[in-house]
């Protein structure tokens, strides 16, 4: 009789378990941004969203079908009844005409992924100086980010900046600081007095040791002359990320398989100034090695090690997070890490900090 209450108490406390689940909500999941100019710019629109489980909602990744589609979210955890929202921009430059863009939400949420839609009409821009706002100096540009997008490891990818001479003279553009996966070719060489030229970047994933985010900054020199400042400063945007779509059967039963038990930590309190270990334990349940790639931390407040790390199959590890509240007020706290890995069914994985400061 003991026996079978104690099965039933763990098949109950199983199921209850079973129910924590976060429920996204979203108040509209499509958007008409109407006919908008060209010359106007980029168009933003916020997609709000509830969390209707009872379970915290952590929305891991957000990804458009378009370079033009830029969108950013809430990254820390959304209590059970609370609100969150996504914002979605798009860049109309150079795309004239009617256009429909989807983006797709990943979350830990009852349905993992979610798609929205923007569409409308872009009206053509009429020509003349303003089709290149940006300035340095008589150079004058379509942009100052170049947006690389989603780059597959092992691939190269391009994209074009659009410049020209607004000057009566000749000028003979170059650009300074890239990294050895960056290149770049201007064509033409040298730009007659008003005339349209292309900086082409190209990146090269072969020669990047990082994966995930990537960010650099590059300068613009005219005819030789340096001036590294501000005005002539240019920001490439790079995201490298593994194609899992040509996983054969048998790869993909050998692939790692993440677990990670335990994904939101509780720090406890802390007296301002103290620091405080927390561990997460890293299994692969897998066949093959399973390899953090990377961890993105953008918490000063925080330390993160190993960068990276490799579990064989059926093998564990850990991921040692260290927190100093050092230059931290007095209140309470919860922080994400990314954790990217060559899991195709974990290969952005969110996990939650959260902790309390007194004096």
């Amino acid at each position: 009789m003991k026996k079978y209450s104690l099965l039933l108490f763990c098949l109950v406390c199983s199921l209850a378990a079973m129910s924590q689940k976060a429920v996204i909500s979203f108040e509209e999941k499509s958007h008409d941004f109407g006919k908008i100019k060209e010359e106007d710019g980029k168009v933003t629109h916020v997609f709000d969203f509830t969390n209707r489980g009872n379970f915290p909602l952590v929305v891991s990744r957000v990804q458009a079908s378009c370079g033009c589609t830029t969108p950013t979210w809430s990254k820390e955890p959304i209590e059970p009844g609370r609100k969150g929202s996504i914002t979605v921009t798009y860049n109309p430059t150079g795309r004239p005409g009617t256009f429909t863009k989807s983006i797709t939400v990943y979350s830990n949420a009852s349905d993992e992924q979610f798609v929205l839609t923007i569409h409308g009409e872009v009206l053509p821009k009429e020509t003349g100086e303003n089709s290149f706002p940006v300035v340095m100096g008589a150079l004058h540009a379509k942009y100052k980010v170049v947006q690389m997008n989603n780059v597959d490891k092992g691939r190269t990818q391009s994209r074009v900046l659009d410049i020209k001479n607004t000057s009566n003279t000749p000028l003979k553009p170059t650009v300074e600081n890239l990294p050895n996966y960056l290149s770049v070719t201007i064509t033409p060489e040298i730009l007659k007095p008003n005339e349209e030229g292309k900086l082409i970047f190209t990146f090269n994933s072969k020669n990047c040791a990082q994966w995930g985010p990537v960010s650099d900054e590059a300068y613009v020199i005219l005819n030789g002359q340096k001036k590294y400042s501000e005005e002539y400063k240019l920001t490439i945007v790079s995201n490298i990320i593994e194609d899992f779509s040509k996983l054969t059967l048998d790869q993909k039963r050998k692939a790692p398989i993440l677990e990670i038990p335990v994904r939101f930590l509780n720090l406890g309190t802390l007296k301002e100034g103290k620091r405080r270990v927390g561990k997460f334990r890293v299994n692969n349940k897998g066949q093959n090695s399973l390899e953090v790639r990377r961890i993105i931390n953008n918490n000063k407040e925080l330390a993160v090690h190993p960068a990276r790390l490799t579990v064989s199959g059926g093998k564990s590890s850990q991921i040692i997070v260290d927190l100093n509240t050092k230059n931290l007020s007095e209140g309470d706290y919860k922080k994400s890490i990314t954790v990217q890995t060559n899991d195709p069914e974990n290969s952005f994985l969110i996990l939650v900090l959260n902790w309390k400061v007194q004096r």
